[in-house]
C-alpha cells in the first residue's frame, strides 16, 4: 500500500520567496501509531553506508535531521549544492540510443541505527523540483552484525522489497505504508534512473536481539534502542516526547522533552512501554539542558499489562534544573509499562530504568524475536 498518488508529477519551478511555500505534504497514517520511532534517525545510530554515485550532493545528507534547507545561490565548482542526496543525470549507451534503459538506477544502503519493524517510509524530495527521480523503490535485508557495503551486495543476501517501483513527485513528502511482519537491518533505496532525494524516514517499531540484552542483564528497559517507545503523552508543544529516550545526555534544550506553560491544575505525563516484562531497579531523571523551565516535581506509576493496576514506583518527588537525579526504587514489582508524571508542566531530557527482564519477559521477547525471523 502506498500513499504517494497526490504527489506524483511535476513541480514548479522555484519562484522565489518561501521555498516551502508550495511544498506538497500530508499527515501519513503511521507516523502516528504509538511506539514507532524513526529507524533511520542518526541519533539512533543510523548510517548511509555506501551509494554508487554522490557527485551532486553526498548520501549522508539523506539521514540528517530537521528538514532540508535551500539556497538559490549556493553554487560550487559541480553545480548546484543541494541538502540531500543528488546522483549525476545518466545517458544511454550512444548516439542512437541517448536514454537510459528500465533497467538503469541509483542507489544507497542504509544502516538502521537499531533492527526493527518497518511501518512506514517516507521518501522526501523537498527543494528537488526538476532533478528528483522519476520514480524510487525501497528493499529490505536482516543481517547480523555489521557486514561491510561489499557484503550487502552479495549474491547470498536476500532482499525484500518494502516499497515497489512507484512513481513520486518533486518538492514533496512521499510517503508508503509498509506491511512486511520481519525484522531488518539495512535498506536499499533505488531512484530510477537518478536524480535527488533531500530525506530518508523509516518509521518502525525496534525489535531488539534478546540474547544480547540477556548478556547485559541489568540494561536500560526503556531506551529505544532496547526496544522501549512513547506510547502517548499529555502535550508535544516544544518537543517529541520520544526525546527521552533517545541515547546517550541531552545537547541542547530542545533535545529533550518540554510541554507548554499550563494555566489550569493540570500535569503533564509520558506513558511508556518497556522492553517486555520487567523489575525496575535504578532510576534516572535528567533535566539537562532544562533551566528556567523543568519541571517542578515528578512521579513513575508502573502496571504490568493493559489492564492491571498503576502502582507508584517513585512519589512525587522534587527536581533540579540542569541536573542527573537517581533513585532507588523501595520495590520492584515486575511491570510491562510506565507513566512518568511532571508537575506541573514543563520538560526532563533523559528517563533511564535500569533493570532487567522477568523469566516471562524474555520469553515472549524471544518468541517475538523468533517470528520476526531474528
Amino acid at each position: 500500500m502506498t500513499s504517494t498518488h497526490l504527489f506524483t508529477g511535476d513541480a514548479s519551478p522555484y519562484g522565489g520567496g518561501d521555498p516551502y511555500a508550495d511544498y506538497r505534504t500530508t499527515e501519513f497514517p503511521f507516523t502516528h501509531l504509538p511506539g514507532l520511532a524513526d529507524l533511520a534517525g542518526r541519533s539512533l545510530g543510523a548510517a548511509v553506508i555506501a551509494a554508487n554515485d554522490e557527485f551532486f550532493a553526498d548520501r549522508e545528507n539523506l539521514l540528517k535531521p530537521g528538514p532540508a534547507e535551500f539556497d538559490p545561490e549556493r553554487f560550487g565548482h559541480k553545480g548546484k549544492i543541494m541538502d540531500g542526496w543528488e546522483t549525476r543525470r545518466r545517458r544511454g549507451t550512444s548516439a542512437a540510443a541517448p536514454h537510459p534503459t528500465e533497467e538503469d538506477h541509483d542507489w544507497a544502503l542504509v544502516r538502521l541505527g537499531a533492527p526493527g519493524v518497518i511501518r512506514g517510509i517516507v521518501v522526501d524530495t523537498a527543494h528537488f523540483r526538476g532533478n528528483y527521480p522519476r520514480a524510487v523503490s525501497v528493499e529490505a535485508a536482516s543481517v547480523a552484525g555489521a557486514p561491510a557495503p561489499e557484503e550487502l551486495l552479495a549474491d547470498d543476501v536476500t532482499w525484500t522489497t518494502l516499497v515497489p517501483r512507484t512513481v513520486i513527485g518533486g518538492h514533496a513528502a512521499n510517503g508508503f505504508a509498509v506491511g512486511e511482519e520481519r525484522r531488518f537491518t539495512h535498506l536499499r533505496v533505488n531512484q530510477h534512473p537518478d536524480g535527488g532525494i533531500a530525506r530518508l524516514r523509516v518509521y518502525g517499531e525496534v525489535a531488539p536481539d534478546p540474547a544480547w540484552l540477556t548478556t547485559l542483564g541489568t540494561f536500560d528497559l526503556v531506551a529505544l534502542e532496547n526496544g522501549g517507545a512513547v506510547r502517548d503523552a499529555s502535550d508535544r508543544f516544544y518537543s517529541p516526547a520520544t526525546n527521552t529516550i533517545q541515547p546517550g545526555r541531552s545537547r541542547q534544550m530542545d533535545d529533550g522533552w518540554e510541554t507548554r506553560r499550563r494555566r489550569d491544575t493540570g500535569h503533564d505525563w509520558i506513558h511508556y512501554y518497556l522492553t517486555g516484562q520487567a523489575e525496575i531497579r535504578a532510576v534516572e531523571i535528567d533535566t539537562g539542558y532544562l533551566k528556567g523551565n523543568a519541571a517542578g516535581w515528578a512521579a513513575l506509576l508502573g502496571r504490568d499489562g493493559e489492564q492491571g493496576e498503576w502502582s507508584e514506583l517513585l512519589p512525587r518527588t522534587r527536581l533540579q534544573p540542569d541536573t542527573v537525579h537517581r533513585f532507588l526504587p523501595a520495590h520492584a514489582p515486575a511491570v510491562t509499562q510506565v507513566r512518568l508524571e511532571i508537575f506541573p508542566d514543563g520538560g526532563i531530557a533523559r528517563l533511564r530504568l535500569h533493570g532487567s527482564l522477568t523469566a516471562d519477559g524474555l520469553r515472549q521477547l524471544t518468541e517475538r524475536h523468533r517470528q520476526l525471523g531474528g
